[in-house]
């Protein structure tokens, strides 16, 4: 498959410095800047759109990549909530940082870059268990919501997860 040979040749480092934080890191601009002469190689097109989503009284960004060529496209998304407040940020810059941070994601997932070692994913206002607490709340079918659990099982005992994941199955039952 195309896509295949895509993400094995993609190759996009961490060329961003977050001084404040000590850590480099890559942006969306940074995968796309890489990628896109790939899939022109490829034949392959790309499309990236975004939707806002109310989901358990929060508002989240879904981001979502689709490829195209000549087999069934190829489709990843990826969610990221909007803070209520930041401090020097509008409500349109708080929209467009969710944006790019779920996009970056769901580019991350289309082309298989891991970023579990990235300073930027573990900084003070994210926690492994908000994110699956988040995971839980976006699935988008029992299958997946199942999966979830399954990839969760160390917070199982955990009541926010437990609750999250309860209530979502009798959203999508």
């Amino acid at each position: 498959m195309k896509l295949l040979e895509v993400q094995k040749k993609l190759k996009a480092p961490k060329n961003q410095r977050n001084s404040f934080g000590n850590y480099n890191y890559r942006s969306a601009e940074d995968i796309l800047e890489a990628v896109k002469p790939l899939l022109a190689e490829a034949g392959l097109t790309m499309t990236i759109t975004d939707s806002i989503e109310a989901i358990g009284g929060r508002v989240y960004v879904k981001a979502t990549v689709t490829i195209k060529g000549d087999d069934e496209p190829v489709v990843v998304s990826a969610f990221a909530r909007e803070s209520e407040t930041k401090k020097g940020m509008d409500a349109s810059q708080i929209t467009g940082a969710a944006s790019s941070y779920a996009r970056k994601y769901a580019l991350n997932g289309m082309f298989l870059i891991d970023d579990t070692k990235d300073a930027d994913t573990m900084d003070n206002t994210t926690d492994p268990v908000q994110d699956a607490v988040i995971a839980a709340e976006t699935a988008e079918t029992v299958e997946a919501l199942r999966a979830i659990w399954e990839r969760n099982g160390k917070y199982h005992a955990n009541k926010t997860f437990c609750d999250a994941v309860n209530a979502r199955k009798k959203e999508l039952s």
